[in-house]
């Protein structure tokens, strides 16, 4: 049952299978909201590198109004993921099933709010820095959900480390072991199973890039209804009482 199937995603109860389940949707959610998220800010905001090396630069060259701006990203992706702690550790304390579905039920709710700010910001004079921090907030909230979700094996808003690894495994693969197998010596093997998640993560927060871009270049904020729909679908079936 597709409810069944959903209410896994998201339970306390966890396997690499589950794990992988919900890291590609949520990279898929993440690439879509990061790409169209660019179009509306002009600022990558999943990804805190950039953040950091554009405020030493700004900071180098005197322009402290964006060092101010940079910060503050920095500091609301930090919150996110802080918010996140609390509520899954909080869950766990009460032996609670929600412990998942409660960060992505705030994340699908500030989606949907950074939507509305976005297309009524001509009309209420929102602060783009504001709408910057919330995204970045809202990446950190999702980010620490997945990397709490897998034990840290899994990343969801950037692909750097996901492209290192695939480049270990297949430099592993490369490698011509030239020697027999000893206890000393073991044989340099590529592991299969990590690449290929790896690969199915980046792939699908390309193609969540692709959508994000083409959704915003045509429909704008509106866009981002669908992401939020997606992760008040996940998170919602975990609320459902469960079948005998």
């Amino acid at each position: 049952m597709p409810v069944d199937y959903l209410r896994t995603l998201t339970a306390p109860e966890r396997t690499r299978r589950t794990n992988l389940h919900l890291g590609i949707s949520l990279a898929f959610v993440a690439g879509a909201t990061n790409a169209g998220g660019f179009l509306a800010v002009q600022e990558y905001t999943s990804h805190m590198t950039g953040v950091v090396s554009s405020m030493a630069d700004d900071l180098a060259l005197g322009r402290l109004d964006l060092v101010v701006d940079w910060f503050t990203s920095l500091l609301a992706f930090l919150l996110g993921a802080a918010t996140s702690a609390v509520l899954i550790n909080w869950a766990r304390r009460r032996a609670s099933r929600h412990e998942y579905a409660l960060p992505l039920l705030i994340e699908a709710s500030l989606l949907l709010a950074f939507g509305v700010l976005g297309a009524m910001h001509h009309y209420i004079g929102t602060s783009m820095g504001i709408t910057v921090a919330l995204l970045c907030y809202v990446m950190g909230l999702q980010n620490a959900m997945i990397t709490k979700v897998s034990n840290a094996e899994i990343r969801t808003t950037h692909v750097t480390g996901l492209v290192t690894d695939i480049g270990i495994e297949l430099g592993k693969m490369l490698y011509w072991n030239a020697s027999a197998e000893s206890e000393a010596q073991p044989l340099v093997r590529a592991n299969k199973e990590r690449l290929f998640v790896h690969l199915q993560l980046v792939l699908s927060f390309f193609v969540g890039g692709v959508v994000g871009a083409l959704g915003f270049k045509h429909v704008g904020y509106v866009s981002t209804v669908p992401l939020a729909i997606v992760l008040a679908l996940l998170a919602s079936v975990q609320f459902l009482p469960a079948r005998r």
